[in-house]
Order: C-alpha cells, then sequence, then structure tokens
C-alpha cells in the first residue's frame, strides 16, 4: 500500500475533521495516509517524512533541489493543496524524478465566489460603512452598483470562467484578457477578447485570475492603474506580487481608482507596517478564498486521486512536469 503523507492545515476542529475524513478516502483508494502539519514550516521535518513516503501533499513554501534531493528514493509524486506553484521548483524536481501536480479546479467555486464578495463590498464601501458603526457615525457615502457594469477578468481559467458565469446573474459585460481564451466558454458567456490596457481603462471592476511567474510579476504597475475609471475597483485572489503594491497604496490613496479589496499579499503575512492597512478604501483579508468547508475537502479528495491515479499507472491532467518521466528513465538505463 503506497503511503502519503498531507503538510496542509493546522490542529483546528476544522483540519481534524477534515483528515480524518481524508484518512478514510485514501484508504477507500488504496492509499496509506498521515497528517503532519506544519506550522510553522519544519523543512527537516518535512524531509524525514517523506523519506518515509510514496507522495507528499504541500502547502505554499519553498520546494527546491535542497528537498528533492534527499527524498529522490522515497516520494516520487509532490501535490500542490491548490493552484499556484510558484514556489517549487520543477526543472529540479523533474532531474530527481519527483513528478508534481496540483489540484486544479478542486477550489474553482470558492475562488470565484471570493472575488465576487470581494467586488461587491468594495464597490459598495463596505468598509467605510463598518467603520460608521464601529464609531457610532451616521453616514451614508454613496458607491456603485455591480449589476449592468462592465467586468474584466484577467485570466480566463477555470476560476475566471467561473466567476463570469456568476457575474452573468448580475447581467455584467464581461471583458477577457487571455493568450488562450476558450472560443466556446467565450461565446456561451458573451464574453469579448481584450488588450489588457483596454480591459483595465474600460472595466468599472477587474479581477485577477492569472497564474505569477517571472512575465507576469508586478503586471499591473502605475500605468496600469492609471488607465482605470475613477470609480473602478480592483481585486486579487491570484496571486499578490502580480500587483505592485506601492504603485497600488498611491492610486488609492490618491483616489484615483475607488476600492481595492485584496486576498493576497507580496509578503505573507501581511507585515503590520505595510502602507494598505492604512487606506478606507481597501478590503483586505487573509489569503482564505479558498477556505470553504465544501472547498477544502474537495482539494483534499483531488489531492488524493491524484496520488492513486499516480501509482495505478494512470495519466493525469494535473502533472505539472511530465518531463520527470524521461529523466527518470533515463537515470534508471543509466543504472542497469
Amino acid at each position: 500500500m503506497n503511503k502519503i503523507v498531507s503538510f496542509f492545515g493546522d490542529q483546528s476542529d476544522v483540519f481534524v475533521h477534515l483528515n480524518e475524513k481524508a484518512a478514510e478516502y485514501a484508504d477507500s483508494r488504496g492509499m496509506e495516509y498521515k497528517w503532519s502539519p506544519q506550522l510553522p514550516f519544519n523543512r527537516e521535518n518535512v524531509i524525514k517524512e517523506l523519506k518515509n513516503a510514496d507522495a507528499g501533499i504541500i502547502d505554499i513554501q519553498p520546494f527546491g533541489e535542497s528537498i528533492f534531493s534527499q527524498i529522490k528514493d522515497s516520494s516520487k509524486l509532490l501535490v500542490r493543496f491548490g493552484v499556484g506553484f510558484d514556489q517549487v521548483d520543477l526543472a529540479a524536481a523533474s532531474r530527481h524524478g519527483i513528478a508534481i501536480a496540483r489540484t486544479t479546479g478542486a477550489n474553482t467555486t470558492a475562488v470565484a465566489e471570493m472575488a465576487l464578495m470581494l467586488m461587491l463590498t468594495a464597490g459598495r464601501k463596505f468598509p467605510v460603512y463598518e467603520e460608521c458603526i464601529k464609531k457610532g457615525i451616521w453616514s451614508k457615502e454613496v458607491g456603485h452598483e455591480l449589476i449592468g457594469s462592465t467586468v474584466g477578468i484577467v485570466g480566463f481559467g477555470v476560476i475566471g470562467q467561473r466567476l463570469a458565469k456568476l457575474l452573468k446573474g448580475f447581467d455584467c459585460n464581461i471583458l477577457v484578457c487571455d493568450p488562450f481564451p476558450q472560443k466556446e466558454t467565450l461565446d456561451e458567456l458573451g464574453a469579448r477578447v481584450t488588450t489588457l490596457e483596454e480591459l483595465f481603462r474600460e472595466s468599472d471592476a477587474v479581477s485577477i485570475h492569472t497564474p505569477y511567474c517571472k512575465e507576469t510579476h508586478h503586471m499591473v504597475n502605475e500605468s496600469l492603474l492609471l488607465k482605470m475609471k475613477s470609480n473602478a475597483v480592483l481585486v486579487n485572489t491570484a496571486r499578490g506580487n502580480l500587483v505592485d503594491e506601492n504603485a497600488l497604496y498611491n492610486v488609492l490613496k490618491e483616489r484615483k481608482i475607488a476600492a481595492a479589496g485584496f486576498d493576497v499579499f507580496a509578503v505573507e503575512p501581511l507585515p503590520m507596517d505595510s502602507p494598505l492597512r492604512t487606506l478606507d478604501n481597501m478590503i483586505l483579508t487573509p489569503h482564505v478564498s479558498s477556505q470553504t468547508m465544501e472547498s477544502l475537502w474537495n482539494i483534499y479528495k483531488t489531492a488524493i486521486d491524484i496520488a492513486a491515479d499516480f501509482f495505478e499507472g494512470k495519466d493525469s491532467r494535473h502533472i505539472l512536469n511530465p518531463e520527470y518521466r524521461q529523466l527518470s528513465s533515463n537515470k534508471k538505463g543509466e543504472c542497469i
């Protein structure tokens, strides 16, 4: 029986319950399951656990050569709990014959719902209203409706598409910026592909759902932000470094745009001295877009299915570095 160890979660009742459920499900798929939460992250302990397991479910911490070189003879698969994999050195994993996968699509609804919520609450000035109530001030500032507005979606993968479907219920005009958009989905939703610049210029709200990599670092910069309407809202539930936070702070402070709602940041946890904390037109949440019971269980189940299928020799669309097979085969050939 293959063994999988999970490093995700904390010792709260929620994660105790989810991991008990995960262990039962893993057993039904013919796998032994162990939960070893790492808060704070302990690299040496992670290596120790992976040396005694066939696969691992990992969080957002860096995984590279220093770990792969030590676990290569035991763990053959690591599954990212979520979709972001910018902290994983895929080339190094492939060199050591280790497959890397992610649970694409498992948290789609939760993240899309969070993006929609941030659009609504930022556009309707929720932080201002909440502060008024706390201070006993009966002030009524004026916000903007999302219904009938133009919404730009940057990155039209499964989450971006799910958000677009939710927005159709708000009768929104949807603009999309994506290098490889699915035409059938665009036609179904009545969405239109455009450039990044036009999307930022024409949208009343912009939601970011693109992967983070060297090419997308600070893709949303001061120049792009200044193209936005003064009543526009910017939402980010993807990765913090997609946006230049200094530029964002300046345009929000100067009221160049109306508001922003961010669940992700360049440094997490968000530093206490971050100037973003001082803004009354920014909603800040602690990277919790996928934190629903439904989404979390779906991610656990998907991760276990990926591992079980992997050891049964089935192909998987979730594998990020299929070249690991060739490199692994070459190494086996050298040993013969």
